[in-house]
């Protein structure tokens, strides 16, 4: 199976930036499409963003629109997250996950594997 691992998750003030990073073992990194998801305190887990394999197609929720860039570097097996313009309703556990379809989907349970998560925290 894969096994993805977050890293990169902190505190940052409203307006900062944070890259997160999802480190992929143990399958074919780039069979798969990945996926960001997150999920704040008392909320349930809602979808991020999504890029397809080989990096074709990438997908993003609305409120990140804009300030959030997903990529994936294959030779490394790992996907990153760029947000920028942070806001403080950002604030949630961010989870990577793997899905083992050419295109991504949106909702958690079309995701075959996931990360543990990293805690991302914006102050206002």
């Amino acid at each position: 199976q894969l096994q993805p691992v977050e890293s990169g998750g902190g505190l940052v003030q409203a307006g900062g930036s944070l890259r997160l990073s999802c480190a992929a073992s143990g399958r074919t990194f780039s069979n798969y499409a990945m996926g960001w998801f997150r999920q704040a305190s008392g909320k349930e887990r809602e979808f991020v963003a999504a890029i397809s394999r080989s990096a074709a197609r990438v997908y993003y929720a609305d409120s990140v629109k804009g300030r959030f860039t997903i990529s994936r570097d294959d030779a490394k097996n790992t996907m990153y997250l760029q947000m920028n313009s942070l806001k403080p309703e950002d604030t949630a556990v961010y989870y990577c996950a793997a899905d083992r379809r050419l295109v991504p989907g949106s909702l958690d349970h079309e995701y075959d594997y996931w990360g543990q998560g990293t805690q991302v925290t914006v102050s206002s």
